[in-house]
């Protein structure tokens, strides 16, 4: 069952078009990885889906039009964001960034302590004395605790030490496995995405220009729209 779906999304910022047309499905339980060069529309799109800015074009979520419905409301269908930079609470705990956020479901204290052992241990620590890498674990966890149907993953990984970023990963990859969400993953790392994620669609210019199984990004297709 599709549970996202775009069609020729358009968004700007003010008189600068920012999306002409971006296309996109992603079924229950499916990961998609959203990729592109930097300030291709990647984090556009994202703000689109989580109505964070105004867009033209087909965007619905679970069969409802999502340009109805304001943030929270869309949050509340079941879209959980992991933003890019984190921004977590800094001046609450950890256990109150995930309090904060919750909602009934599976998706608990106790559970996302069990993904992420690092966030029981510094459960009073308040959240701008962690690291990077507890931070992004942080934020994902608070996403969590909103009991999502889709949770959007925008570079969480970026500028984190090799081992944050395995453990992040694995974390990633446990989600994909167990839970049955949707993930819509921004990233850069074919490596990384290939393990995880079932498809990928790549834009360019705020336009979907490929899409396919992630087995299906050739050396070429990685050349000429990801400069990797």
């Amino acid at each position: 069952m599709t549970l996202l779906s775009l069609q020729n999304l358009a968004a700007r910022y003010g008189a600068s078009q920012a999306l002409f047309g971006v296309d996109l499905t992603l079924a229950e339980g499916e990961a998609l990885a959203l990729m592109g060069r930097n300030g291709m529309g990647k984090s556009t799109t994202v703000k689109c889906i989580c109505r964070m800015m105004a867009s033209t074009g087909g965007l619905q979520f679970a069969g409802q039009d999502l340009h109805a419905l304001p943030a929270h409301r869309a949050a509340r269908l079941g879209i959980g964001l992991v933003p890019e930079g984190r921004r977590c609470f800094a001046d609450l705990t950890v256990a109150e960034n995930l309090v904060a956020t919750a909602r009934p479901g599976p998706w608990t204290v106790q559970t996302v302590g069990a993904l992420f052992p690092r966030l029981t241990e510094r459960a009073d620590q308040v959240a701008r004395s962690l690291s990077g890498g507890e931070q992004q674990m942080l934020a994902i966890g608070r996403a969590l605790m909103t009991n999502p149907r889709l949770l959007i993953l925008d570079e969480a990984t970026e500028g984190l030490a090799p081992i944050v970023r395995q453990e992040i990963w694995q974390a990633v990859g446990r989600l994909k496995q167990d839970s049955g969400m949707a993930l819509l993953i921004i990233d850069k790392s074919l490596r990384e995405l290939g393990q995880v994620c079932d498809r990928a669609v790549i834009l360019e210019r705020g336009r979907s220009v490929w899409s396919g199984r992630m087995d299906q990004i050739t050396a070429d297709v990685a050349q000429d729209l990801l400069g990797v």
